[in-house]
């Protein structure tokens, strides 16, 4: 049975909707209304407040910290400064992704990496031998993740001028409602934000602090749902939805390496050996057989089938995790894994995997379609990603 985060007490308080779910065996607001569409608006137009307490968190430290890092992740950590952080993949023997996350460099020989799910064993099993400790410190460290174009203004009279000079993937040290915390230039959003790193004794307080101060800016509290859509159109990838980790397929075509979900980039193969280099050598030669794309749906299309059906067309209103498959020529070239109806493109849109001569922008496709337990099929083109990727995602805001 799940057991609330270290903001229960408050997310259970603003949930009128009380729909929650389990993320990680923890209560997670889906939506804190009945309809998630003013969170989503926080995300875009103002600032939201989302508990991302339930990921899992490791405390990585000692003089071989570094070295089991590299051992274990595709990208060179080394050139990690102190302060900074960046987002990773780590896979088997065979190249295929076990998990993704984030490591930040907290200290010269100190770092603090997140999963989405237990990793201290495989972690522990690289470090053998090795002069490092770690910790899973997911249950005693609360994460709040501030998102929304107004998530600067908003943290900067607590955090302190600082703040306006904070790069992104880089983190500062502050004190907010009277807890030292950690505040990171990072956020699942695609937009401007931050994640707020406190010692779950001080949960309460912080969330107090960032609520109160965001009164004046229309600062909201949104949950899975909103950040659903919001993750889609930011072309960001969700374990068991865009992939399933290696440790846990149950056939081969459900595992997946980098460069078929869209983490090439992520992978060094210059740096010294690392778990599923080899594989990976071979895997970039070869090209591989899928890519990750963005899918753009033909609104008018579904119009007309709607129209067909008798039926006004609805835009779905709650992103489809739901894999769908995808045609070209009336063969079948892949599957859209995450769907979602985008209020700021105004556009259906979807995560897909396609085979890989079908990745090109501008490609025509095929996505299936159902109205009234009919299948059909409605006109797609592939579009880069992200589909959202302002100016301000990245940018540094006393620079903006």
């Amino acid at each position: 049975m799940p057991v609330g985060t270290a903001f229960h007490e408050r997310t259970f308080r603003l949930s009128d909707s009380l729909n929650f779910r389990d993320w990680s065996g923890y209560y997670a607001a889906g939506s804190y209304e009945t309809t998630h569409e003013h969170e989503y608006n926080a995300i875009r137009n103002a600032a939201a407040l989302i508990d991302v307490s339930p990921l899992y968190k490791y405390q990585v430290s000692g003089p071989d910290s570094l070295r089991l890092i590299q051992r274990v992740v595709a990208r060179d950590a080394a050139r990690l400064a102190v302060g900074q952080m960046f987002y990773c993949c780590w896979c088997d023997e065979r190249g295929k992704v076990i998990d993704d996350g984030t490591i930040a460099r907290l200290a010269e020989s100190s770092y603090r990496w997140t999963a989405a799910e237990p990793n201290l064993r495989w972690f522990r099993e690289n470090a053998a031998g090795m002069d490092v400790s770690i910790e899973d410190v997911s249950e005693s460290l609360a994460a709040l993740a501030v998102q929304g174009p107004l998530s600067a203004r908003l943290l900067a009279p607590l955090a302190g001028p600082e703040l306006g000079n904070l790069r992104y993937y880089r983190l500062m040290r502050a004190r907010v409602g009277g807890a030292d915390v950690e505040i990171s230039r990072t956020g699942y959003t695609g937009d401007l934000g931050y994640e707020i790193w406190i010692p779950r004794e001080h949960a309460l307080a912080v969330w107090d602090a960032v609520a109160a101060e965001g009164k004046a800016c229309g600062t909201q509290a949104a949950g899975m749902l909103a950040l659903d859509v919001a993750r889609i159109e930011a072309g960001l990838i969700l374990q068991d939805v865009e992939y399933v980790s290696s440790r846990r397929a149950l056939i081969e075509s459900q595992k997946y390496s980098p460069f078929e979900i869209g983490l090439g980039r992520l992978v060094d193969l210059k740096k010294e050996a690392f778990v599923g280099r080899a594989a990976l050598v071979e895997e970039e030669r070869r090209s591989g057989a899928r890519r990750l794309v963005g899918l753009e749906m033909d609104w008018a299309e579904v119009e007309e089938i709607c129209e067909r059906a008798g039926l006004p067309p609805q835009a779905p209103t709650v992103a489809s995790r739901v894999h769908v498959p995808v045609y070209r020529g009336g063969r079948h070239v892949g599957k859209a894994t995450s769907t979602a109806w985008s209020p700021v493109l105004k556009k259906l849109i979807a995560l897909a995997s396609v085979e890989r001569d079908q990745e090109k922008p501008g490609t025509r496709l095929e996505f299936e379609y159902t109205v009234e337990a009919v299948r059909h099929k409605v006109g797609a083109r592939v579009a880069p990603l992200p589909f959202f990727n302002p100016p301000r995602k990245t940018a540094t805001p006393a620079g903006a």
